[in-house]
C-alpha cells in the first residue's frame, strides 16, 4: 500500500517558493513521498512504526530524535501530506511565546472548521519548560498533532508532561548503503558522474559521517568540477573538509562515549578502548576529564587484582599535566591499554558499598573497648585498651582480635576474586580465618 492510499488522496504539497538562483542539490532531491526516504526503514518500511500508524489512520503526536541530516523535517512534511493535515512549521530557535500563541489561534480556527493541523517544531528541545508546557492543552484537545524534532536525548531535553503525550521515534544516522543511494540519485538528477575513484567515493561517504544533507552539499561542490582529472582519496581530502564528528561535552554524546570507553576497558578490549578514547580526543574532550575517569576505573573495575593499575592511571594523569596535548594524550592511551589488559575485579568497589550500607544501618556503635586508646588514667580505669593484643608480639603476627562493635557480628564485605593478585590475597584471608577460628 502506498502512502497516498492510506488516508485517501494525499493533500497536495505546496509548490516550492520561487528561487532567485538554482536550488541547492539537497533541496532538489528532497523526497516527494515517504517511500523515497532513505535509511529509516524501521519507521517507514512496510512494517515500520509510522507506516502502521498511517495505515490505521491514527497518527499521534511524535518526537523525532536523531542526528542532523537524516530526514526529520522531510518526514514531518510527508506525514502531514499522507494524513491530509495542514502543515505548519516553526523553529524553537527563532520562535517565542507570541509566535506559539498565533500558531495555536490559527490551529484553533481550523479545528473549528473541521480541519486538522500538524505542527512541526524544529529543535524543540530549545524551548524552555514553560514554552513546552504551552503545547499540552492544544495537544490534549486535538487542536494540533505535534511533531517535534530534536538532536538531543528527549529524556533530558523535554518535559516529562510533554513526553507523556507524544511517542518518541529514533531516527538512525544514515549508513553507507543509504549514503550511496543518495549519491546515485544525485548523479541521476544532474546527469553527471562524480569525478572520484571508488576509494575516494567511499571516503566521501565517510566524510559526511551519516549526514545526508552534508553529503549532498559536498557532492554539489564536486559536480562543479571538470570531469577530469578523477580525484583520488588524497586529492578529495585536500579539496573538502571532513564533517566534524558529533560531540558536545555537556550533552549526551559526552556520556555515551565515556560509557563506551569504560565498558570497553572492563571488557578487556584494548582496541575498542583506544577507538573510543580517540573519538573523545577528536571531539575536543578535556583529557583531564578522561584521566580522572580512567583513574576511577582503576579502582572500581581492577582494584587489587592488579595493584599497579591505580599507580599507572595516576602516572598517566600526572604525565599529561606536565606534557599537555598532544604529547600527554599518549600517556593516557598507555594507561587505557594497561587497564584494559589487566585482570579485573570489582571486589573492593562492592566491599566499600556494603560497608557504607552497614555503617548507615549500625548508627553510632562504639568500637570494642580493647582497641581504644587510653591516654588518661580515667579512661584506663574504665577499661579503654584493656586486653588489647599487639599483633607483632604474637607468634603468627596475627592476634585474631575482634575489631567490630560488640554485638554486631562479623560481616564479610571484601570477597576477592580468583584473578590476578587478588588470588594471593584470597589465600591470605583464608589463612587468617583459619587462625582466627583456632584462637577463638
Amino acid at each position: 500500500m502506498q502512502e497516498d492510499d492510506l488516508f485517501g488522496p494525499a493533500a497536495a504539497a505546496p509548490p516550492p517558493a520561487p528561487h532567485a538562483g538554482p536550488r541547492p542539490l539537497a533541496e532538489t532531491l528532497r523526497p516527494k513521498a515517504l517511500n523515497e526516504v532513505v535509511g529509516q526503514d524501521h519507521l517507514l518500511g512496510p512494517e515500520g512504526s509510522l507506516t502502521g500508524m498511517l495505515r490505521r489512520g491514527s497518527l499521534a503526536s511524535l518526537i523525532l530524535w536523531g542526528p542532523p541530516g537524516v530526514g526529520k523535517t522531510t518526514i514531518a512534511r510527508l506525514l502531514a501530506d499522507a494524513a491530509r493535515l495542514q502543515f505548519k512549521q516553526i523553529s524553537a530557535v527563532f520562535s517565542g511565546v507570541a509566535d506559539l500563541k498565533k500558531v495555536f489561534e490559527d490551529a484553533t480556527r481550523l479545528h473549528r472548521a473541521g480541519k486538522a493541523t500538524l505542527l512541526f517544531v524544529d529543535e524543540i528541545h530549545r524551548f524552555n519548560r514553560a514554552q513546552q508546557d504551552a503545547f499540552l492543552p492544544v495537544v490534549e484537545a486535538g487542536t494540533i498533532t505535534l511533531i517535534g524534532a530534536t538532536t538531543e536525548n528527549p529524556s533530558f531535553a523535554l518535559n516529562g508532561a510533554l513526553l507523556s503525550r507524544a511517542q518518541v521515534f529514533v531516527l538512525r544516522r544514515l549508513d553507507d548503503a543509504a549514503m550511496e543511494l543518495l549519491l546515485s540519485r544525485a548523479e541521476a538528477e544532474t546527469s553527471e558522474t562524480l569525478p572520484l575513484t571508488p576509494t575516494a567515493r567511499a571516503s566521501l561517504r565517510a566524510m559526511a559521517d551519516g549526514d545526508g544533507r552534508a553529503l549532498l552539499n559536498m557532492a554539489e561542490q564536486l559536480f562543479a568540477l571538470p570531469p577530469e582529472p578523477v580525484l583520488d582519496e588524497t586529492a578529495l581530502g585536500q579539496l573538502l573538509s571532513r564533517r566534524a564528528a558529533l560531540y558536545d561535552r555537556d550533552r549526551e554524546e559526552h556520556y555515551n562515549l565515556i560509557s563506551a570507553l569504560h565498558k570497553s576497558m572492563r571488557g578487556s578490549d584494548p582496541d575498542a578502548a583506544l577507538y573510543w578514547l580517540a573519538r573523545m580526543f577528536a571531539g575536543g574532550e578535556d583529557p583531564r576529564y578522561i584521566a580522572r575517569r580512567v583513574t576511577r576505573f582503576a579502582s572500581e573495575d581492577i582494584g587489587l587484582a592488579d595493584p599497579q593499575a591505580l599507580p599507572q592511571a595516576l602516572a598517566a594523569w600526572e604525565a599529561y599535566e606536565r606534557l599537555g596535548s598532544p604529547e600527554g594524550e599518549v600517556c593516557i592511551a598507555q594507561a587505557v591499554v594497561y587497564l584494559a589488559t589487566a585482570p579485573k575485579s570489582n571486589a573492593v568497589y562492592k566491599a566499600i558499598g556494603a560497608a557504607n550500607r552497614a555503617a548507615k544501618e549500625t548508627g553510632s556503635l562504639m568500637p570494642p573497648m580493647n582497641i581504644l586508646n587510653a591516654p588518661t588514667k580515667l579512661m584506663k580505669n574504665l577499661g579503654y585498651g584493656e586486653n588489647y593484643q599487639y599483633d607483632h608480639d604474637t607468634e603468627d603476627g596475627f592476634s585474631g582480635d575482634n575489631y567490630f562493635p560488640e554485638g554486631m557480628g562479623r560481616p564479610d564485605f571484601y570477597r576477592p576474586v580468583e584473578r590476578g593478585f587478588e588470588r594471593e590475597i584470597s589465600k591470605r584471608l583464608a589463612y587468617w580465618t583459619k587462625l582466627r577460628d583456632e584462637k577463638s
